[in-house]
């Protein structure tokens, strides 16, 4: 793991790049049931996140992971809202880290230290969370985990489950949501495969494969039509609750006793400890017994049995305080890696995937593993013929951990210069490991994110054309290139169904009305590296026209092409000092050798010009005009803190702006002016560390007033 940022604005770059990574795995996984890394390589992900806001509390995002639970629902099931929120778990990956938790609740608690912290321990079933809620102790609704706040309404797929009742007993409360695991066991997910593969075989179509039992279940739950679900082996198994009007016990496993009373399946290793000796006693247990388990499982539960604590103990950020999941190690096996391909992610990242010979690991067949980038295929020194230690991470996506035969003879394998996907270079920042496609904007494998980028709301906010319609656009092949989406017509979508004159009319309305937009707008909806909205503005006021912009990138182009020509010095020297002298060309406050480097390389890119001239075949970015006034924060930076009671936070930004000055999100030295409302808190106690000027809204309003 690096070393963590020394400085706030390298530590919020981190954060912000985190936090969209971290949101797109979430996605795959949980909306589009298609991971693309492990459960450890995500949890190290999260930990990393952690690790930075801990440093920089300050620098919090609102979009933080460590905010987040899952992910935003997907499109076709109707949303709904859950009574309480359905939140995620802490891990904990050794028995020290158990260990800790245990003490962590006596002391919040303040326990005697010879008062026993009774847990209960469940293994911890790899499925798609789901909660049923009963009421008059009827079966009437079915939830997704969602986001933690918001999920998808399948309940008609659910009552198609034989495991799950449609009626509680007379005896249990009104008001009851029953919380648990949808799976598929080990058989019936090799059984629906072969299945699948047959019907396949009998129609001439090419067969679809699940990856695993997990994707199955979530595959299988989330379909439109219900009888598809009734055709699938779908089980499920209990192991909380959500509302309750009523709780049937005073313990953890008292409810869950009588949930399995009500004829819920319940883990058969479910169980209650005293101590946390006992609770890795049943967590060794489990694991030895993990491959015989009819389900995937990835680890152990341990909640605190007692509801009255559970109550004290309360939640912090997306999880409770009063349960953690106890991990498991990965599985290992030998194989031989056939051959190394390339993927290219809807990011542009290259990942090297390595192609094996089939092997059986903790129960599953595996064929593929990520080798995560050129900087571990060089650690491991892996080439085609090696024979290989394979492990199931997080059980999810396999991954190479040693290589047996690297001293044997062999040609090293070379990482590709371009992309696969379109031909354009590979790139690496320096000191980055990950090498990215430079063509952005025509890369097929990067298209549909970049047209989503390109259309929404901070970018040139096209009405209309959310994600489903580019999708669909450009799935019939209306729209491949931005440039595309300001050829769209009323009749290419007349043509479509589902699509009305009035809706037609309205989408192509609002394309027309983004023709000319702002030139930040423009170059933040590019979607180039490191250019979010506040560095997109900053080099629109430099250059404050496109065809300015335009020569200054040029000149930029020329002298990358002629350091690279350079020999004498290692890879990472030279990108650091090309960058350095690009950083001076693109001459923008805020704009460091790291964002130059990006900029650069995108226009440098053949293709990518190309897409933007014919962009502007379509299209006129509008010249910066300032209008700004004098004021006495003009040339200053300035920072909004707390609630804002009189204007929103977009307006005070407007007006700092048309004031001169520029705004930050976080205190620095070089902040010169705080605005705090109520609610402020640690910016305004560090601004007043720092000796930095705080005044609250009406103290701003009187600046604004004086300038005019």
């Amino acid at each position: 793991m690096p070393a963590l940022p020394t400085t706030a604005e390298a530590a919020a770059a981190e954060l912000e790049r985190l936090a969209a990574e971290i949101a797109h795995h979430n996605r795959l996984y949980h909306t589009d049931d298609a991971p693309e890394i492990s459960d450890a390589d995500y949890d190290a992900l999260v930990r990393r996140n952690n690790e930075i806001e801990a440093a920089f509390p300050d620098l919090v995002r609102a979009d933080s992971p460590s905010r987040q639970v899952g992910a935003a629902p997907a499109g076709h099931l109707a949303k709904v809202a859950h009574a309480r929120p359905m939140t995620s778990l802490d891990n904990a990956f050794s028995d020290e880290e158990v260990e800790d938790f245990v003490g962590r609740v006596r002391r919040f608690l303040r326990l005697a230290d010879d008062e026993a912290v009774a847990l209960t321990a469940e293994p911890k079933i790899d499925g798609l969370s789901c909660s049923l809620r009963y009421e008059g102790r009827r079966l009437v609704q079915a939830l997704t985990r969602g986001d933690g706040t918001t999920g998808e309404d399948v309940t008609a797929n659910v009552r198609t489950i034989a495991d799950i009742p449609a009626s509680l007993p007379g005896g249990a409360p009104d008001v009851f949501e029953v919380r648990g695991e949808v799976y598929m066991a080990k058989a019936d997910f090799a059984a629906l495969n072969a299945r699948l593969a047959a019907e396949a075989a009998e129609t001439g179509k090419e067969a679809r494969q699940f990856a695993n039992p997990r994707n199955a279940a979530a595959g299988s739950l989330r379909q439109k039509d219900a009888s598809v679900t009734a055709s699938r082996p779908l089980r499920f198994l209990a192991h909380g609750w959500g509302e309750a009007s009523a709780l049937p016990g005073s313990t953890q496993s008292d409810v869950i006793a009588a949930i399995r009373e009500w004829h819920f399946p319940v883990a058969d290793g479910f169980t209650r400890v005293d101590t946390a000796a006992d609770a890795l006693a049943v967590y060794r247990s489990i694991e030895a017994e993990r491959a015989d388990l009819p389900f995937d499982i990835d680890g152990v539960v341990y909640k605190v049995d007692r509801l009255d604590w559970q109550e004290r103990l309360g939640f912090v950020a997306r999880a409770p305080r009063w349960a953690i999941a106890h991990k498991f190690p990965a599985e290992r096996a030998q194989t031989t890696l056939n051959q190394i391909d390339i993927q290219v992610g809807r990011t542009g990242k290259l990942t090297p995937v390595a192609k094996l010979e089939p092997v059986t690991v903790g129960g599953v067949v595996v064929r593929n593993a990520t080798l995560h980038n050129a900087d571990e295929i060089g650690r491991l020194g892996v080439r085609p013929g090696d024979r290989v230690v394979l492990q199931r991470a997080g059980d999810v996506i396999p991954q190479i951990v040693e290589n047996l035969t690297r001293d044997t003879p062999r040609p090293e394998w070379q990482f590709p210069t371009h992309c696969p996907e379109c031909g354009s270079e590979a790139v690496r920042e320096p000191g980055e490991v990950d090498w990215r496609c430079s063509g952005g904007l025509v890369c097929p494998a990067q298209q549909v994110e970049r047209l989503r980028h390109f259309a929404s709301r901070h970018a040139l906010d096209i009405e209309g054309l959310g994600i489903t319609n580019i999708e669909n656009f450009f799935a019939d092949k209306l729209i491949a290139r931005p440039a595309d989406i300001f050829r769209l017509t009323e009749a290419d979508l007349l043509a479509r169904e589902r699509w009305a004159e009035v809706s037609a009319r309205n989408l192509i309305a609002a394309i027309d009305a983004k023709r000319s937009p702002p030139l930040d707008r423009f170059l933040f909806a590019l979607g180039i590296r490191h250019i979010g909205e506040v560095t997109a503005r900053d080099l629109a006021r430099r250059w404050t026209s496109w065809a300015a912009f335009r020569a200054m990138v040029q000149s930029g182009i020329e002298k990358r092409d002629g350091m690279l020509q350079a020999i004498g010095e290692s890879d990472d020297k030279l990108l650091a000092r090309t960058a350095k002298e690009l950083a001076a060309i693109v001459d923008t406050k805020q704009v460091g050798p790291e964002v130059a480097l990006a900029l650069i390389d995108f226009f440098a890119e053949e293709r990518n010009d190309e897409a933007v001239n014919d962009l502007l075949t379509e299209i006129v970015p509008a010249d910066v005009v300032h209008e700004t006034r004098a004021s006495e924060v003009s040339g200053k930076t300035v920072v909004f803190t707390g609630t804002l009671e009189t204007m929103s936070r977009d307006e005070a930004k407007a007006q700092a702006e048309s004031l001169g000055a520029r705004v930050a999100g976080s205190v620095s030295a070089k902040t010169d002016l705080v605005v705090a409302g109520p609610g402020a808190g640690s910016k305004a106690k560090k601004a007043a560390d720092l000796g930095i000027r705080v005044i609250d809204e009406a103290g701003w309003q009187a600046i604004v007033a004086a300038s005019a």
